[in-house]
């Protein structure tokens, strides 16, 4: 199950999809981001509703990092993004969750 929840993060992911899982991590890794969300222990839906509330704060452009450690983020940040046009950058891991990069359109 975890496998197939990676994929479909990094097929979501733009660039990760050029990129070997290693580099792909490295990559979102060493980006720099504008904004941060700490949604760690917080369950679907609260950290994408979080992310959409500071998303629309934000000039388009900027790119915010979500912490997330709700299992069901994998599928629904990459999704979210997907539906509200915003550029999923990538995810790595964060301790005992995900750093999620997400790109304002």
């Amino acid at each position: 199950m975890r496998a197939l929840l990676d994929g479909i993060a990094r097929e979501a992911a733009g660039q990760c999809l050029r990129m070997d899982r290693p580099a792909c991590l490295a990559y979102c890794g060493a980006m720099d981001w504008d904004e941060e969300i700490d949604a760690a222990g917080l369950l679907c839906p609260l950290p994408v509703l979080k992310a959409r509330k500071r998303l629309l704060t934000m000039r388009p452009g900027a790119v915010l990092r979500l912490v997330a450690t709700d299992p069901a983020a994998v599928v629904d940040v990459p999704h979210f993004c997907a539906e509200a046009g915003h550029e999923f950058l990538g995810a790595t891991a964060e301790g005992s969750g995900q750093a999620y990069l997400i790109r304002r359109r």
